[in-house]
């Protein structure tokens, strides 16, 4: 019998494909692919996005307290999108 492997995707792929189910509100990927998204499954998409944007803020506020700036300067680069 052959050992199952772990499927997972990296944070920014899985959410470009939580994105496309959202905005589609049907499965595209997986077993239920056609079938449309239960409430709880959206929900469960929709915190996933909102958790990575949460990261992604939580790591520019401290690499910005890292490099000196004042915790009101941080905050703001924090909540910029992008570069």
């Amino acid at each position: 019998m052959a050992k199952k492997e772990r499927k997972w995707f990296s944070p920014n792929k899985r959410a470009k494909q939580y994105a496309e189910e959202l905005k589609a509100k049907v499965h595209i990927y997986g077993k239920k692919e056609g079938q449309p998204l239960t409430d709880k499954e959206a929900c469960l998409r929709m915190g996933a996005l909102q958790m990575k944007n949460d990261h992604i803020g939580m790591y520019k506020y401290t690499n910005a307290i890292k490099e000196g700036k004042s915790k009101s300067e941080a905050k703001k680069i924090s909540k910029k999108i992008g570069k």
